[in-house]
């Protein structure tokens, strides 16, 4: 059936401007969105505040993104049950709440404990603020409204690095601040939310109605998916430093083993019953399925991305954590313009599926464009391929959620946004584990294989030797010595251009991937933000 045939209800919309509405919503997803990125750079800081080790501290993104995994697919439950605008305000309340304790807190268990709590709040905030959002704006309107919640959720993964490395560099004990800043924000945006936002009337109407119910809730299905996804962000954040399959503690196969058996389970239940806790059911849709695999892939790539290029400015090229940062903000601009200009787009009838196509090829173009770099760039050499990728993924985003929704009955709808939020994010999880994994490992290969050609019969190894030593014997008047700092010289340039290309590897990874889902397009089903078709979700 059509979305032109579809029996939509009628949406009450506020008598408040939207655009009031708009700010409130989204300065709290931004900051829930914006906390999955800005610890990144923060943690050997807060190991060092801590007292702890830097692995040990990598906890803090784990516990963080697992919990906010487990709320996201049930938040659509939760709304229905204690309405969605009081849901919101909860969230926000927590998530303020939590994050003051993260920045008094002084151990690692407790920051931990409570960035879980921070992630349980954060991941009611997303879904509900686009449900706001597509509510209180009329149907001709949706795709801005996809625009906005697009400026949210694309520019804070941006911003994040930024901030982090800015707040750690310039102010002691600057790690507690990335957690602190997010109390003044929250407390406005508790007070504006509080007073602009409300229910329309099909919620409040559904909600009365689940209220002379009995509670029905799926706690063997919330078992399975707390199983489910903690195995599998603990398995990310530490398969890599585990040795994967290689672990011969067998805590990485016995992860695997869990999320599989886990994940079988949870899809066998959720499909037979009535009430699923994660319904399943959402991606027999065509155009949501695809939606879904897109979006988590895209934001995979500018996770990966945005992990390993401040990486390497900061190990190649001697970048402090700000500076490197500053190298990646001016991609927020690109990313705006190509957020307007694809919310224009989708406001003048142009099917979802042609910017859709041009974002994922100017996303490989940007990746490939990085991966052909070299270790004697300046900073503006790589401003240029962000900006081109953070232009891609910008034109991707509103149409790839109009399309998302434009099929989906009003009934799936809490479901599916529900689901896509949490496919999105766990795109950055699966981004960053494998760019990880990817770096260390290519650079294990590079180095076997730069070394290949290092050995005395190779003249030019020769005469940068005898260079060296000649450099340093000025310097030392050590023969022998010389000759050490000579070949350490040597030794140091080998890592580093192994290092290089291990990086370089990442990029070309990401624009086979991008490459790649040009083709899902081709299943996509045609998607046009017509005038009065609603495609908003909850």
């Amino acid at each position: 059936m059509s979305s032109a045939t579809l029996s939509v209800p009628a949406v009450s919309r506020p008598a408040i401007n939207p655009w009031f509405v708009a700010v409130a919503v989204i300065v709290p997803t931004f900051m829930e969105v914006l906390d999955t990125t800005i610890a990144n750079v923060a943690l050997r800081y807060i190991a060092g505040g801590l007292s702890t080790a830097v692995t040990d501290s990598e906890w803090v993104i784990t516990s963080y993104l697992a919990a906010n995994a487990i709320i996201l697919p049930i938040s659509g439950w939760l709304a229905a049950h204690l309405g969605r605008r009081n849901y919101f305000l909860l969230s926000i309340a927590v998530f303020t709440l939590a994050s003051l304790l993260c920045g008094l807190a002084t151990s690692l268990e407790q920051i931990i404990l409570f960035r879980v709590i921070q992630g349980l709040a954060g991941g009611g905030l997303q879904p509900s603020s686009q449900g706001v959002l597509l509510d209180s704006f009329p149907p001709e309107k949706q795709g801005q409204a996809q625009t906005l919640f697009g400026l949210a959720a694309l520019l804070a993964p941006i911003v994040g690095p930024t901030l982090g490395g800015w707040l750690c560099v310039k102010f002691e004990h600057g790690w507690r601040l990335i957690f602190l800043i997010n109390i003044p924000v929250g407390l406005v945006a508790l007070v504006a939310a509080y007073l602009l936002v409300q229910d329309p009337d099909y919620l409040k109407k559904e909600r009365a109605e689940l209220r002379g119910r009995p509670l029905n809730f799926d706690y063997i299905g919330l078992g399975l998916l707390a199983l489910v996804m903690s195995s599998w962000e603990i398995m990310l954040s530490k398969g890599q430093e585990w040795d994967w399959l290689g672990d011969v503690f067998w805590r990485i196969q016995t992860l695997m083993i869990l999320f599989v058996l886990g994940l079988g389970l949870l899809i066998f239940r959720e499909m037979r019953i009535k009430n699923p806790i994660v319904n399943f059911r959402v991606l027999g849709e065509r155009n949501l399925a695809m939606s879904c695999i897109i979006l988590s892939c895209a934001y995979a790539v500018l996770y990966a991305n945005s992990f390993s290029l401040p990486n390497m400015l900061q190990v190649l090229f001697g970048y402090d954590a700000y500076r490197a940062g500053l190298v990646l903000s001016p991609g927020g601009i690109t990313s705006v313009s190509a957020l307007l200009v694809a919310g224009f787009l989708l406001g003048r009838g142009v099917d979802a599926r042609w910017p859709i196509t041009v974002g994922l090829v100017v996303v490989a173009a940007s990746s490939y464009w990085t991966s052909l770099l070299n270790l004697q760039i300046s900073p503006t050499q790589v401003i240029w391929p962000r900006m081109l990728l953070t232009l891609g993924l910008g034109l991707i985003f509103a149409p790839v959620n109009v399309a998302a929704f434009k099929y989906t009955p009003v009934h799936l709808r809490g479901a599916a946004v529900g689901l896509l939020a949490l496919l999105r994010n766990e795109g950055g999880s699966v981004g960053t584990s494998m760019a990880q994994t990817i770096e260390e490992r290519r650079e294990q290969f590079h180095l076997s294989r730069v070394g290949e050609f290092l050995d005395p019969f190779n003249p030019l190894v020769n005469s940068y030797l005898e260079r060296a030593q000649a450099f340093f014997y000025q310097r030392t008047g050590d023969a022998a010595g010389s000759r050490q700092r000579a070949l350490q010289a040597l030794a140091n340039l080998r890592q580093q251009q192994a290092a290089s290309l291990a990086y370089f590897d990442v990029f070309w990874m990401c624009a086979v991937v991008g490459a790649a889902l040009v083709f899902l397009v081709l299943f996509m089903k045609r998607s046009v933000a017509e005038k009065g078709a609603h495609v908003g979700a909850e």
